[in-house]
């Protein structure tokens, strides 16, 4: 199929037009609606024309021309509201693209604004943008960041991130911003490549996101000057209306890591901030098992519980990210000329819809989810089990190093000094360390540390699900680490448990060793049984998941484990270098 560059084609607009003038029949008719008027901020009363995936008309008025093709439905009984924005999605946190938005469509979330760093790492440029063109397809609507950069420290990240890659990014159509900017120290210390892609976002009307957590007014100022219009880093009120007072665009987070929402909500209520225009809500790419409560109509539910105004908390997953991302002439409202994404509710003050329309189609009716699954095949565009054509032995699980990390929540890690004896195959459960080994996928490079605050009694944990790509080995025991790792490495990528020499979990991600083909639901238990498993083991935190994907990070402090060696974020340099096996 030839893809267009507009919307909708020049046939398909006097289509809509015919509509209205009685020409031709429209393909569904909701009569009698309450619906949210986001520009009025108002409930109102009228009937919405639907042809296909858009809104051709809301008003008092009935069409002239109905045919056997028509649904007619009565909403007498419901109150609708636009589809629901997530404006922060990281699809690759174990799931992928197409699970996420097929999950997150049953509960109202119809358009989400995707993280592309996994596109740089495991795919080509042309793949990728097939995956963005052949994405269309879902009744979801998808769109895209632009990253900068990596969020580590890895070999030769100029050719990863050419400027030219970078550029042919924030210029595709579904790219709406550019970021997060989690390299924003480099940016503030002169880095001009990186000033340059900020200005040629701002040239093309596109948005740049910060990823600022702690940053002080000053920093918060500056950084505005150099073009970043939004942050979703804050973690109580006093950081909102910072971020409020410099300009900024500001996403409410509540995660599986930031559970803060409640908190804020507090906290800017006693500042009596006026309006709530400048405000919108993300789940910030959590983990999977955090959904089974819903994605956004479950934090528009925590806003009206804490005494949010129903239609501010509507507006703030729907009108206001359509209207910072330049997107409110497609979303974020029901009017004439938008994508007929609507949610079907019970109650005002009930955001979990019982159906769901995206672009015009059923996902949802009357409780009962449209079975019709999207299926894409990610393997064809160049997301496949990764191939580790090496062997890991006894010899590689030497451990000399004097410093290791210590982890004092799910995801800041701090050194500390090695006091542990760690030349023997096996460390004590009396204490709180664990072996801890990085190796480069291509298997030439490694680093053998420790790690202090991951588990008690962990025999050995094998994992592909790093920032990096990279693989990770932690435990007690260096013949457990050896034998996750051997079964890591014939699923193609994972995570793996092994204790008392015993496979006692294993979670194939055979999407390059970072995503699952298994559907969300599945995939939501799997995570759960991790979860109890490695909680057991003496893991003291609340997200496992993300505590493996950021040790390989330096977007958070304070030391990290990656390509090039042990890193001092703060002090953005190299500890001790990785070495060759």
């Amino acid at each position: 199929m030839v893809e267009s560059k507009y919307r909708w084609r020049n046939r398909e607009l006097r289509e809509h037009v015919d509509v209205l003038d009685g020409k031709r029949s429209l393909t569904l008719l909701l009569k009698n609606a309450t619906y949210l008027n986001g520009v009025f901020k108002q409930w109102m009363q009228g009937n919405i024309w639907i042809y296909n995936d858009r809104i051709v008309y809301v008003g008092e008025k009935l069409p002239e021309k109905i045919d056997e093709s028509c649904e007619v439905v009565d909403c007498t009984n419901y109150f609708l509201v636009p589809g629901y924005i997530e404006p922060h999605v990281h699809p690759f946190q174990l799931y992928n693209p197409v699970s996420f938005a097929q999950y997150a469509a049953k509960s109202g979330t119809t358009v989400l604004i995707n993280d592309n760093l996994q596109m740089f790492l495991f795919t080509d440029k042309k793949k990728a943008f097939s995956l963005l063109g052949d994405l269309k397809s879902l009744p979801s609507t998808i769109y895209w960041w632009g990253r900068l950069d990596s969020q580590t420290e890895i070999i030769d990240e100029e050719l990863i991130f050419s400027n030219a890659l970078v550029k042919s990014w924030l210029e595709h159509e579904s790219v709406v911003q550019a970021g997060e900017l989690t390299g924003w120290p480099k940016l503030l210390e002169g880095d001009d490549l990186k000033l340059h892609w900020i200005q040629e976002t701002k040239r093309m009307n596109k948005k740049v996101e910060g990823h600022f957590p702690g940053a002080s007014e000053k920093t918060l100022a500056k950084l505005k000057l150099l073009g970043a219009d939004s942050d979703h880093e804050s973690i109580n009120g006093k950081e909102v209306m910072r971020r409020l007072m410099q300009g900024y665009m500001v996403g409410l987070r509540h995660s599986s890591i930031r559970p803060d929402l409640p908190q804020i909500i507090k906290d800017i209520k006693k500042e009596n901030l006026p309006n709530y225009d400048h405000l919108m809500l993300t789940t910030d790419g959590s983990t999977p098992s955090f959904y089974e409560k819903g994605v956004m109509d479950y934090l528009i539910k925590i806003c009206i519980e804490h005494g949010i105004p129903p239609i501010d908390a509507y507006l703030m997953t729907t009108y206001n990210p359509a209207k910072y991302y330049n997107l409110e002439h497609l979303h974020g409202l029901i009017a004439t000329g938008r994508v007929a994404d609507i949610n079907f509710l019970k109650a005002e003050d009930n955001p979990t819809p019982v159906s769901v329309l995206a672009k015009g189609k059923w996902v949802k009716r009357k409780n009962e989810v449209n079975d019709d699954y999207y299926q894409l095949n990610l393997n064809d565009y160049g997301f496949n089990p990764i191939k580790l054509n090496w062997e890991l032995t006894e010899k590689d699980l030497q451990f000399s190093m004097p410093v290791g990390i210590s982890l004092e929540s799910s995801v800041i890690t701090k050194p500390y000094s090695i006091t542990t004896d760690i030349y023997r195959n096996e460390l004590d459960e009396s204490n709180d360390e664990c072996f801890f080994m990085y190796i480069q996928r291509s298997g030439e490079l490694r680093m053998n540390i420790a790690v202090k605050g991951f588990a008690k009694n962990l025999g050995g944990l094998a994992t592909t699900f790093t920032n990096t790509g990279d693989i990770l080995l932690i435990g007690k025991n260096k013949k457990d680490m050896l034998k996750a790792f051997k079964r890591l490495k014939e699923l193609g990528g994972g995570i793996v448990i092994s204790n008392d020499n015993n496979i006692i979990y294993e979670l194939p991600l055979s999407l390059s060793g970072h995503s699952s083909t298994l559907d969300f639901e599945t995939l939501i238990e799997k995570d759960k049984e991790f979860k109890k498993i490695i909680s057991e083991l003496g893991y003291p935190y609340n997200d496992p998941i993300y505590t493996l994907l950021f040790f390989t990070s330096t977007h958070l402090p304070y030391i990290r484990l990656t390509p090039i060696g042990l890193f001092d974020v703060m002090q953005k340099k190299v500890l001790f270098p990785s070495i060759m096996r």
